[in-house]
């Protein structure tokens, strides 16, 4: 789903300026996995960043899954994963700086988040 939503944004917006952390999900030795943590001030961080400024928002960060059923239950309360529990956190302290920071669950919700985000 990354490489399909740094594609769209390529080819949608040539113009917007875009970092996505594909690493992270990554399979990594002990090694690489440790100096990588040592390198970054949470493990939470979202997976894409635009930082393209939009209707009073500072930019747009997405924690990218494949699907609704990663992040929530049935009734759409959060699962009870400890993992999902701080990206949620990470994703309002964000939102609290001044950006738009979502999950995103699958390509066409990512699509549609980044259209509604960039549009004049």
């Amino acid at each position: 789903i990354h490489k399909q939503v740094v594609t769209y944004l390529k080819l949608q917006y040539p113009n917007v300026i875009f970092h996505t952390d594909f690493a992270a999900g990554c399979k990594m030795s002990i090694g690489q996995a440790v100096k990588n943590k040592s390198l970054q001030s949470s493990r939470s961080w979202p997976d894409l960043f635009i930082p393209e400024p939009s209707n009073g928002l500072a930019g747009l960060f997405i924690e990218i899954k494949s699907d609704l059923s990663k992040v929530y239950k049935k009734d759409l309360t959060f699962k009870k994963d400890e993992h999902i529990e701080a990206q949620a956190e990470m994703l309002d302290r964000l939102t609290g700086k001044g950006f738009k920071a979502v999950f995103g669950c699958g390509f066409d919700h990512c699509k549609r988040i980044i259209d509604e985000y960039l549009a004049p």
